[in-house]
């Protein structure tokens, strides 16, 4: 008789890969343009965010992050995600979801919404373990 662990958790969610889009961007494309001929692509957000991020538009990185972190929640849920469980960092295509979600809480707490800042950081330790992604 084989007995399953009811102790775990789900396993892994890991998002299919999309080629086209992460090779633009690894090569450089205007991650803008890349998002709008590819606007599933989580990573081209996550850059758009980062990048508003930096230079001070807080408001303009939510707005980019918000949809990279949406259009991720579909993926997870089209990979068989129930609503929890590890979305591993070390699988380079969740790194864009992951990458919005951290950007996304970075500029709620600059705008002001600690609510969501929290649910940013607390969805970030359930899906990945920790508080930051890896360098």
């Amino acid at each position: 008789m084989t007995h399953a662990n009811l102790l775990s958790g789900p396993p892994p969610t890991l998002l299919p890969d999309q080629p086209e889009p992460r090779e633009a961007l690894a090569r450089g494309d205007d991650p803008a343009q890349v998002a709008a001929r590819w606007p599933a692509h989580c990573a081209a957000w996550a850059t758009l965010a980062e990048a508003a991020y930096d230079r001070g538009a807080h408001v303009e990185s939510y707005a980019y992050a918000r949809t990279g972190y949406h259009r991720g929640l579909d993926q997870l849920r089209r990979a068989g995600w129930k609503g929890h469980g590890p979305v591993p960092w070390e699988h380079e295509p969740n790194r864009g979801f992951l990458r919005a979600l951290a950007t996304l809480g970075r500029a709620a707490a600059a705008i002001g919404e600690g609510d969501e800042a929290a649910r940013c950081r607390d969805f970030l330790r359930e899906s990945t373990g920790g508080d930051e992604l890896p360098a």
